[in-house]
């Protein structure tokens, strides 16, 4: 089994995709003005949390401006501000917000994850890309497997990558707030908390919270048994 410092590394050290490459740097080397006095992380972003958490929270993949900039996931954007509170206010964080990595977020019994591990043009991994970064994804779970009992992938490519560990299982459609059992484990669905989402209304706050309350009241069950 893999350990926990040598994936971290290796998903750092990553340079498969050369797209990938190229614009994390890109992006990393000419920063917005509103970023101007950042020195940006620039590099693939490892998970994020509990390592014996119940609930695993997997993503899309890092933002540009983002997890790209500060070198956590899901921190320093819109997307996160959302993540972390939900987290929060579910007694999973320590606190509602994440700015920057060593802001002293912490999170207890859950651990956050991404489908892509480097922030892709437009948002939009390959498929190519998706099967190159399968293996850290696959990795995690089996760090993770003896301890998780909640598995939320928010949308519908992070889903796709999660039904990925669970070979020869029969998947209902995507649908937000949907949950669907594997064995010991619950799959619950949600859209992801992007802008495109969030400031159309398609994601209202109440719906996002609520996934992660029945996100809590699974982990406490099984955690009661």
């Amino acid at each position: 089994m893999r350990d926990w410092a040598a994936l971290t590394a290796d998903i750092i050290s990553c340079r498969r995709c050369e797209r990938l490459v190229l614009h994390r740097e890109a992006v990393a080397a000419k920063p917005p003005p509103r970023f101007s006095a950042w020195s940006y992380w620039g590099k693939p972003v490892p998970g994020f949390g509990d390592q014996h958490a119940k609930l695993w929270i997997v993503g899309l993949a890092p933002a540009a401006h983002g997890a790209n900039r500060t070198g956590r996931m899901f921190t320093g954007d819109s997307s996160g501000e959302w993540l972390y509170k939900a987290l929060y206010e579910t007694g999973f964080a320590n606190q509602p917000h994440s700015t920057h990595a060593e802001d002293g977020l912490m999170l207890t019994g859950a651990y956050v994850s991404a489908a892509i591990r480097c922030a892709p043009p437009q948002n939009k991994p390959t498929s190519a890309e998706l099967h190159n970064c399968f293996l850290y994804l696959l990795n995690e779970w089996t760090l993770l497997r003896d301890t998780v009992r909640v598995i939320l992938p928010l949308g519908h490519i992070a889903y796709g990558q999660v039904k990925r560990l669970f070979p020869g299982e029969r998947w209902p459609d995507f649908a937000h707030g949907l949950r669907h059992g594997v064995g010991i484990y619950y799959v619950l669905m949600s859209y992801h908390p992007s802008q495109q989402n969030t400031r159309t209304g398609r994601l209202r706050w109440e719906a996002w919270l609520g996934v992660f309350r029945e996100a809590r009241r699974l982990c406490d069950e099984a955690g009661a048994g």
